[in-house]
């Protein structure tokens, strides 16, 4: 018995040595193929190995079980591990196996704004998708050739949902408009609060004060400058700066046309209207049988979470704005790492703190009944 206990924990540290060189590895490489590390049949072996080594020391190491601290850790890392089985590609296989449940582990969602949809495309291909006349949305991938093969709602890398997600809207919104300037000796000023009739101090050099926004700016011999109420988009500012001795003079600031220089050459002016997108929400309805049963507005790290799936806001049409693109990952085994991670903690903090305090008023108690 001694020297199974012995190989038991020797294994274990091995394991545990190799646990953490995966990690680092896995730290490496990015997450697609992380994934598919983590997901491989030889490392499915080891953390099925993993597991049956937590729970045969269950049984060989007594201390174990009658320490709450140890055993709580100790059940947390089964949790985690069992969880994360249960919730991989081989755990979603067994899961239709045994009981017949058909989930995706994840996959990705593009939703038409106004349209709706049910389908999950599989993680393991790329596809293209197109709205034909009747307002269909096609699924198709390209052979080797680079001819449009139409992607059928059977074929085994879609999944159809019992329910369909419906997008009411999709916005964006952007950081506000701003100003840089730039001089020759390399000094630079990034103004925000371009709002007309303001003002900013650049040191003491001079002063700049917005006079006009366009959206669309126009010029003409008759009209001069002039902001162009019909199609098409040239941003641009127009601004006077003020010297210390008192000069002046005027230059426009052009998104479309960056680095546009004044009259006296000094300054470089360049106006951003649109910068980095600071946030996309997509506003969701989820139907089923024909009815509205959840409603909600999804941006990043705000989900919506229904039927067994998470829908994380992933990506948008930066082109047109017209779809959403949501990632989608089942929730299989979540609730065991959850609670894994849970008893971890609380064996760890029972372990290492609670007990030496319960410990302490114990005595404490215990001396103040003496004295007395």
């Amino acid at each position: 018995m001694k020297q199974l206990k012995r190989d038991v924990m020797w294994m274990g540290l091995v394991v545990i040595i190799l646990l953490t060189v995966l990690s680092i590895y896995g730290a490496f490489i990015n997450t697609e193929n992380a994934q598919a590390f983590f997901n491989s049949v030889p490392l499915a072996v080891y953390w099925v190995f993993f597991t049956l080594l937590l729970i045969v020391g269950l049984f060989l190491f007594p201390r174990l079980i009658h320490t709450p601290g140890l055993l709580l850790i100790h059940l947390g890392c089964i949790a985690i591990l069992a969880g994360g089985l249960w919730g991989s590609n081989d755990g979603h296989k067994l899961q239709k196996k045994l009981l017949g449940r058909i989930k995706m582990p994840s996959g990705r969602m593009i939703i038409y704004e106004g349209l709706s949809e049910n389908r999950i495309v599989n993680d393991e291909i790329n596809p293209a998708y197109a709205v034909d006349p009747d307002n269909n949305v096609v699924i198709y991938e390209f052979d080797d050739h680079g001819h449009p093969i139409i992607l059928a709602d059977d074929d085994p890398r879609i999944l159809q949902l019992p329910f369909e997600i419906h997008l009411k809207d999709f916005r964006m919104e952007y950081y506000p408009p701003f100003l840089l300037v730039d001089t020759d000796d390399g000094k630079s000023w990034k103004l925000k609060s371009i709002e007309a009739a303001a003002s900013f101090k650049l040191d003491d050099r001079a002063t700049l004060k917005i006079l006009n926004i366009y959206k669309n700016f126009k010029i003409d011999m008759d009209k001069g400058a002039y902001d162009d109420p019909g199609p098409g988009s040239n941003p641009a500012v127009q601004v006077s700066i003020t010297y210390p001795d008192g000069t002046k003079h005027e230059q426009y600031a052009f998104q479309n046309f960056p680095g546009h220089m004044g009259e006296n050459k000094e300054f470089t002016l360049r106006y951003v209207t649109q910068g980095m997108v600071k946030d996309y929400f997509s506003d969701l309805q989820v139907f089923e049988d024909g009815k509205l049963m959840l409603e909600k507005t999804i941006e990043v790290n705000h989900p919506l979470y229904y039927g067994g799936y998470h829908f994380y806001q992933s990506s948008y049409d930066d082109k047109a704005g017209q779809y959403t693109v949501l990632s989608v990952t089942s929730d299989s085994g979540l609730v065991a790492v959850f609670a894994g991670f849970a008893l971890m903690c609380g064996g760890a903090f029972y372990h290492l703190w609670l007990r030496r305090i319960m410990a302490y008023f114990k005595t404490a108690k215990q001396r103040t009944t003496h004295g007395d």
